[in-house]
């Protein structure tokens, strides 16, 4: 007999019914199976009451169902749910906590709505589960409904129920709704502020995480762990180094230099941020490595083309971790930036064969970018055609992005047939396909695309380029004349062309598709957004000064090979993060060997 049932087992006979204490010794009995979870001398106990003839006694009843939602047997409980009186607000609360936790969502909203029909009216506990349903759900509708009576019920101020609130609408795309919740909350506890810092980081709202948490200290209030992962995080995902180094310091000056979470979040900032060394060495400084440490790590090789490197510590992660779905995601873009086509299909056996782990999306998204960059279209397509998963935008997309690399028409066409079923406005598919089109010379289909995307109100997405200095963020747009240094930019775009076409630079056009004059061609091309952030860094910063610059889309072919040239004639390192990747200049050398 397992240890912990043995007291459970000496304790039944003490519990006959004798002196009219049977209930109350049974109770306890249950409640120590409540805080120890265990759910089998709790089942014992079930079976003993139901011979006794108390299997549905309201009072005991409401216990076991507790024990049962936190055991995660949650057919069990609802089973004895239905065969009991419901008069008790508190039994439904425990069943309603458990559907949002552990599934179906829709039960536990179904539950909320059936407790009005018994007479019963939802409390400050009830409102954070059915909440925390409605955000599983992203039910924005049904999370109104919800709060309105919370309001009628004067619970709003309730920073449980403020959290619950502030999260629903969060997972809803409703921040601003989430800042109204918390802006009424006059007394806020950690939870409540980091609930609202991610309500931000999740939204794409990183800025204003970051000044939320400097209002959070200012306050007086301590920081948490959650709030620094939170907001490291957040600036992690716009590669917002400056923040994400105040962070740092901040965060080693309050006590959380030995914190491994925070530690891995700032692996992860430092690593999107394009300081991967850095990223590296806080890397080889955690105390304790989960895999999530790894992911970030691995993870950041590949994101930045590293693939020897990513696949280097995939072999020492094996030796002290479980690798799980994210790892082999950071695996197989490693292998796709890199062009290890047998390797990829090497670590996609791996993974479904020895791992047991179940391709999803992302995974097949890695392989059919990898196949198609390296040329192999039909394999591209046949293992989309092979899927157990349905593929989305993010497959065909990739299938789209090869085809552009190798002029494949035909594919190209039929890739974008299902990018519009399944995101019908997203310009950047049409203007894909019109490249390809271009390409090829056939200025009938560029037009026929440029009319469509009029008659159907779709807007080209504007190509944005932005460089950080001295802590204030610059941004350009192709051919921009607006900022206040603009003569001094494209001065030095100027006098970098002169240099660059003494070393050997020949602009190439291929990526301007209009159907316009050589010369002008030239002219649009040597202004495109990075260019002119380039130029600007060159000249307000000091000499050997590392540029990092950020792109809204895809970097061009002949802006990668103008890069290529500055980065040798000025001796600047310059960082690149494109839509896709990052691009690492030295030397006159790319860090993705041209393949990207």
């Amino acid at each position: 007999m397992p240890s912990f049932q043995r007291p459970f087992r000496r304790l039944m006979p003490a519990c006959q019914p004798v002196y009219g204490s049977t209930s109350s010794c049974y109770a306890s009995l249950l409640q120590s199976c409540i805080t120890t979870k265990a759910v089998n001398p709790g089942k014992q106990i079930h079976a003993r009451l139901c011979q006794m003839g108390l299997g549905f006694n309201p009072f005991l009843a409401t216990k076991l169902v507790n024990l049962y939602c936190l055991c995660n047997s949650i057919r069990d409980a609802h089973n004895l749910f239905v065969r009991i009186p419901k008069n008790n607000l508190f039994l439904w609360n425990v069943l309603i906590r458990g559907f949002a936790w552990n599934g179906p969502y829709e039960l536990a909203i179904s539950l909320y709505h059936q407790l009005f029909d018994y007479g019963l009216v939802p409390d400050r506990y009830t409102f954070p589960f059915v909440l925390k349903a409605c955000s599983a759900l992203s039910a924005i509708e049904q999370g109104k409904k919800i709060h309105e009576l919370v309001v009628y019920t004067k619970c709003e101020t309730d920073v449980f129920v403020g959290a619950a609130l502030i999260d629903m609408y969060a997972k809803c795309g409703c921040p601003e709704r989430a800042r109204q919740v918390f802006d009424k909350i006059e007394v806020r506890d950690s939870v409540l502020w980091n609930s609202m810092l991610a309500a931000y980081s999740q939204n794409g709202h990183p800025g204003e995480s970051f000044s939320l948490c400097k209002e959070m200290a200012l306050t007086g209030l301590k920081l948490t762990q959650a709030t620094l992962v939170t907001v490291i995080s957040a600036s992690a995902d716009i590669a917002a180094l400056p923040q994400g180094m105040e962070l740092h310091g901040f965060s080693w000056r309050n006590g959380f230099e030995s914190d491994d979470k925070v530690k891995t979040a700032l692996v992860d900032m430092y690593a999107k941020s394009g300081w991967i060394k850095v990223a590296r060495t806080l890397f080889d400084r955690l105390g304790g490595k989960r895999v999530v440490s790894w992911n970030a790590m691995l993870t950041g090789y590949a994101m930045h083309g590293y693939a020897d490197e990513a696949l280097n510590l995939f072999e020492e992660m094996k030796k002290e971790a479980m690798p799980d779905h994210i790892t082999f995601v950071g695996v197989l873009r490693a292998c796709s930036h890199g062009g290890l086509v047998d390797k990829g299909w090497m670590f996609f056996g791996l993974m479904i064969r020895v791992y047991n782990i179940d391709p999803t999306v992302q995974h097949y998204t890695c392989m059919v970018d990898l196949l198609g960059h390296c040329g192999q279209l039909d394999k591209a397509y046949n293992l989309i055609m092979d899927m157990k998963v349905i593929p989305d935008s993010g497959i065909w997309g990739a299938l789209l992005n090869s085809c552009k690399i190798h002029g494949n028409v035909e594919l190209a066409e039929l890739a974008v047939n299902k990018l519009t079923e399944l995101e019908p406005d997203d310009a950047g598919n049409y203007v894909i396909l019109s490249n390809i089109y271009a390409q090829c010379g056939r200025w009938e289909g560029v037009e026929r695309l440029r009319k469509l995307m009029m008659d159907k109100g779709i807007k080209k997405s504007i190509a944005r380029s932005w460089i950080e200095v001295k802590n204030k963020v610059h941004a350009f747009l192709t051919g921009d004349t607006s900022h206040p240094n603009s003569k001094a930019i494209y001065a030095e775009l100027k006098r970098l062309g002169g240099l660059m076409t003494e070393a050997g630079y020949v602009p190439s056009t291929g990526s301007v598709f209009h159907d316009v004059e050589d010369d002008e061609k030239t002219n649009m091309v040597c202004a495109h957004s990075e260019r002119l952030a380039i130029a600007f860094g060159l000249i307000s910063t000091q000499p050997g000064t590392r540029l990092l610059i950020t792109k809204n889309i895809r970097v061009c072919e002949d802006c990668h090979v103008a890069i290529k040239f500055i980065s040798k004639i000025t001796e600047r390192e310059i960082t690149v993060r494109d839509v896709n990747r990052y691009h690492h200049f030295k030397d006159g050398i790319c860090s993705c060997g041209d393949f990207w």
